[in-house]
């Protein structure tokens, strides 16, 4: 019987190979692997509570702004004459078209709000991935190259963080009499990349003098894999988490201007627009400004709050 105690030499393991044998060693079992940022933070989040109430949440308000005749089939653009101010919200009516009351022209107020989240969380999450994507471009540029770049990219930014964001996307909204969610989009993330270029900027400068950034570019790889096989996935997270809080920030600043007047126009249907409505009307019929302006306040929280667990999972110092 073989002595399973004995450390096998090189060349019987050598033998043991070629002839496709397992080899025994008495070295114990092997390391366990390490986890890597991506799994040590998704073993944060699901441990947390706010990260756990904030996806439920944001999971139902992707679900209505994605199919809102699945929980009505009232229509948001028509109403009744008849129902004009007809009484106050019926809560006993759960998800009919009288639940949320109705507004000055008889529309259904359940309906509105629902068909009001498509917009506003289409316009968040595309200015979110806008900015995000070319932020994060010009921060990488400027962290990784310096100098000359460097210089350019920052200026840059200072001239842009000099626009009030609110006023600027004002201006250039004026400027256009088709304001689709195209172009309320692109107004929004013209003014609001800075953010992100700065973060990944400062942590790709930082990344870049890790240990094994300096040995890939001793062993000769190229610009483009350094970026984005080595600093990126390691300068990724202040990123992803200004990006998820300052989704919410997009909602309400959409919301804004079209309570302003300024924001989705041919008769699009938005929270801040029924907001705009129902200031008119606070003084006797509080509920048409009071729903719409509670989604949005759910919404905006929802996403902080996803924000701040991000933050928490992804920082070794909050944890």
């Amino acid at each position: 019987m073989p002595d399973l105690t004995k450390t096998p030499s090189a060349s019987e393991e050598a033998a043991a190979i070629v002839a496709g044998t397992p080899v025994t060693s008495d070295a114990g079992p092997a390391p366990e692997k390490p986890r890597s940022l991506g799994a040590d933070a998704w073993r944060g989040l699901r441990r947390n509570p706010l990260f756990v109430v904030s996806g439920l949440l944001i999971l139902v308000i992707l679900l209505v702004a994605a199919f809102p005749g699945l929980f009505t089939g009232a229509n948001p653009d028509t109403g009744d004459q008849a129902n004009h101010f007809l009484g106050k919200p019926n809560l006993g009516h759960v998800f009919q078209e009288d639940w949320f009351g109705y507004d000055g022209t008889g529309r259904s107020l359940y309906a509105r709000v629902l068909y009001g989240a498509r917009n506003s969380i289409i316009v968040g999450l595309g200015v979110t991935v806008l900015v995000t994507l070319f932020g994060g471009l010009m921060g990488m540029l400027a962290g990784y190259f310096g100098g000359f770049w460097d210089s350019l990219i920052s200026r840059l930014t200072d001239v842009f963080f000099g626009i009030p964001f609110l006023l600027g996307s004002m201006v250039v909204l004026n400027a256009f009499t088709d304001r689709t969610v195209w172009v309320v989009m692109g107004a929004l993330a013209f003014l609001g990349w800075t953010q992100i270029a700065r973060v990944m900027r400062g942590a790709v400068i930082t990344t870049k003098h890790a240990d094994y950034v300096v040995a890939a570019k001793a062993l000769g790889a190229g610009t483009r894999r350094i970026l984005f096989r080595h600093i990126l996935p390691n300068a990724i997270a202040p990123v992803i988490v200004v990006a998820t809080i300052s989704l919410g920030t997009y909602i309400v600043a959409e919301s804004t201007l079209s309570y302003l007047g300024l924001g989705l126009g041919d008769g699009s249907i938005s929270w801040g627009g029924d907001i705009s409505d129902g200031t008119q009307f606070i003084r006797n019929f509080p509920h048409v400004l009071l729903f719409p302006a509670g989604a949005l306040s759910i919404t905006v929280l929802a996403f902080i709050m996803m924000g701040d667990a991000v933050r928490e999972a992804l920082d070794p110092k909050l944890r």
